[in-house]
């Protein structure tokens, strides 16, 4: 099992993703699209590098809009898998 980061740790690493947030042991971040096609694309986009990380985010889709979170959930929190999927997911447009 991955160790819990942590605090400073946390907001540290958070300094360098941009337009993700860090709320209640959560990594967040939303993306709007063009519509729902755009926003299905997107999340097929996050198959094969979830899968090669062996770390899957929570992901929830509205329209156009995409929620993506990331926590280690037997961990009860962040770890370093979290933002190291959050880099590569901030990569994928």
């Amino acid at each position: 099992m991955a160790q819990l980061l942590t605090e400073a740790e946390i907001q540290e690493q958070a300094k360098v993703l941009s337009d993700w947030t860090v709320q209640d042991s959560k990594l967040q971040i939303t993306r709007t699209f063009k519509d729902f096609i755009e926003a299905i694309e997107f999340v097929n986009k996050l198959v094969e590098p979830a899968e090669s990380a062996g770390h899957h985010p929570d992901i929830e889709i509205s329209y156009n809009k995409v929620k993506i979170t990331l926590t280690t959930h037997d961990a009860g929190g962040l770890t370093q898998p979290d933002f190291d999927v959050a880099q590569v997911i901030s990569q994928i447009n």
